[in-house]
């Protein structure tokens, strides 16, 4: 896994090969090929152990307040590795559909559920309307960010999460 998180600092997933993680890692080749049957599944095990745990236990006083945390470590973590290697394993399923049911299944479906849940709760509570599509709010909250981090067209910043929220909210917000 160290091998892996070091190599992906410097290259693109693409670029990796086992040959150069046995070589960093001084372990032959037939021994990854023992623990993962591809580079992908590889990747895959050293995102989900290094990088994903930032994302969990999360609380906030109000579902808006945690949908609002969650944007932010979203924002600050889509600037480092995890969003380096996010887009490269995004990149890599667009030929390997593995890859892409792997990452969804072990790391986008997850939170996806929780956030869903969370704005289930909201609208149990009153916070949000009785009649917001979940699945939708949240795609339309965190649907954006994925696009700004993958083109890079314009910068993804805590600001531009913020007013996305605000933005996405104001529509789900429950009528006096």
């Amino acid at each position: 896994m160290d091998a892996v998180y070091q190599l992906l600092q410097d290259k693109p997933a693409g670029h990796l090969t086992m040959e150069a993680v046995s070589k960093r890692a001084g372990v032959g080749k037939p021994t990854l090929y023992k623990w993962w049957p591809n580079k992908a599944a590889l990747i895959m095990a050293m995102f989900q152990e290094r990088l994903v745990g930032k994302f969990e236990n999360l609380e906030a006083s109000s579902i808006e307040a945690l949908i609002r945390l969650k944007m932010k470590n979203m924002v600050r973590e889509f600037n480092g590795l995890f969003g380096k290697v996010m887009a490269d394993l995004i990149a890599e399923g667009q030929s390997d559909p593995f890859v892409l049911k792997e990452l969804y299944e072990k790391h986008i479906a997850v939170r996806r559920a929780a956030t869903v849940s969370d704005i289930e709760k909201g609208k149990l509570t009153g916070e949000f309307a009785s009649d917001t599509d979940a699945e939708l709010l949240v795609d339309a909250i965190f649907g954006p960010v994925y696009y700004r981090m993958l083109l890079k067209l314009e910068p993804l910043t805590e600001e531009y999460g913020e007013r996305l929220v605000d933005q996405v909210l104001r529509g789900v917000r429950p009528t006096a």
